[in-house]
């Protein structure tokens, strides 16, 4: 899930570099956002703020990277394939071409944010919290993991739900291209090879279009992209053995997803049949433990066919209501997205210009759209 920095600045084309002026120019950009936000906010944003720097800092060019007789071998071939995938999503995808991506950092840590996400005890929608420039988003996300806990200690206290998990990459939409663009990061570079393509094409999708306040929108428009420019890649460049790891991760990934939606959907229809439910209704509270109890356990059946695989036993031990209500933004409106691709007849350009178009709808018109499959035609078609 991509996390986004409070910052806005101009491009100033592939390979820039960040000098002391520019760090200096994104502080003060960040002080103009701190003063829009007000006091309340202030720490949070400069923990962001910092947080972002860090990461900038660490980063220096992948051709060093691969000059350097000290780069493992390992790591060597990982930055190799991640130059080939950039070459790909802007050759083949047209996706942006940009300095994002051709740079690495090392953070000798499992995650470079950890988001902490909130519902109410009978409800899936998400607590939100608003910014400017970027909107309105149903996550916050923290540099330090301490600080997440915190903040989910402290949402608890309000009697919420709360999640909190690492994230391995973020975009900053190509806001900081102007310094150097989001780098490659060892919290994902030795993934798959699938699941690298996936990080990368899924975070570059975030570049091609945001839409403020419809994180839905904005998630599974990049879902749907990285599902789609995966198997491109694959098809065309990817091994024998990519292939088949990909294939075998995809499967098991589809069958989580659809035991979460089923699960989600029957939360969702309980809750709304009891909208005045409260911690006292005794019948609400058992259906809603009964469904969750009900899900642990198709997890379980679902895991004998997985030869052991253990990916998601953190995530169901603590599924809760803010977890599953995370869950939706990632895939309620893949399938939609998916089908405007083939409508676009696979054509990549045409398929961005046509979520473009929806994207100047209002929120309840794209979302009907996708889920109906009818999607406004481009102007003289």
């Amino acid at each position: 899930m991509p996390q986004r920095a409070p910052c806005t600045s101009p491009h100033t084309g592939r390979g820039a570099g960040a000098g002391p002026g520019a760090w200096a120019r994104l502080t003060g950009a960040a002080a103009c956002v701190w003063g829009l936000a007000g006091c309340a906010d202030s720490a949070y944003l400069l923990q962001a703020v910092r947080g972002h720097l860090q990461v900038m800092q660490a980063a220096k060019p992948v051709t060093q990277w691969l000059e350097d007789g000290n780069t493992p071998s390992a790591l060597k071939e990982r930055l190799a394939l991640a130059q080939r995938l950039r070459t790909f999503a802007v050759v083949e995808l047209h996706l942006p071409d940009n300095p994002s991506y051709h740079r690495y950092a090392e953070l000798q840590r499992r995650a470079v944010v950890w988001n902490v996400v909130a519902a109410p005890p009978f409800s899936l929608t998400l607590n939100t919290w608003c910014f400017p420039v970027f909107g309105c988003v149903g996550y916050r996300g923290y540099f330090e993991e301490a600080q997440a806990k915190a903040e989910s200690l402290r949402l608890q206290g309000q009697g919420l739900e709360v999640a909190v998990y690492g994230v391995a990459a973020y975009s900053t939409l190509g806001w900081m291209n102007w310094a150097g663009g989001d780098p490659l990061l060892d919290t994902f570079i030795h993934y798959p090879e699938g699941e690298l393509a996936r990080m990368l094409f899924h975070e570059l999708a975030h570049q091609v279009l945001y839409v403020q306040d419809d994180t839905a929108f904005n998630e599974s428009f990049a879902t749907a992209v990285e599902r789609l420019a995966t198997d491109q890649w694959l098809a065309a460049q990817g091994s024998d053995a990519a292939r088949q790891e990909y294939g075998r991760l995809q499967v098991r990934r589809r069958q989580f997803s659809s035991l979460v939606r089923d699960t989600r959907e029957a939360l969702g229809t309980l809750y709304a049949a009891h909208p005045d439910g409260s911690a006292a209704n005794a019948e609400l509270l058992a259906g809603k433990q009964r469904l969750l109890d009900g899900f642990r356990s198709r997890y379980a059946e679902l895991k004998t066919q997985w030869s052991g695989y253990a990916g998601y036993d953190t995530w169901v031990a603590r599924a809760n209501n803010a977890s599953f209500g995370a869950s939706a933004a990632y895939s309620d409106l893949v399938p939609g997205f998916e089908a405007l691709f083939r409508h676009a007849g696979r054509d990549w350009p045409r398929f961005y210009d046509a979520v473009k178009r929806l994207a100047k709808l209002s929120k309840a018109e794209r979302s009907q759209s996708l889920k109906t499959m009818t999607f406004p035609e481009a102007p003289g078609g």
